[in-house]
């Protein structure tokens, strides 16, 4: 099936649904690998929380 688009500029005049399903796959798998990259790069960038050392600060004495 293909439509036909009555335009004067110089865009492709007729849209062939298969090669359309075959750009809007190929869209969509490189949109998630740009969100796959994006998270690598988001957990590669956070610093790690550094454990407390010795015991200062750990003991809570709760009874006055």
């Amino acid at each position: 099936m293909s439509i036909s688009v009555n335009s004067p500029s110089s865009m492709p005049t007729t849209i062939d649904s298969g090669n359309s399903l075959m750009v809007a796959v190929i869209a969509k798998n490189q949109q998630e690998m740009e969100g796959q990259m994006a998270l690598q790069l988001m957990e590669a960038a956070q610093l790690p929380v550094p454990q407390p050392i010795g015991n200062s600060g750990h003991i809570i004495n709760t009874t006055a």
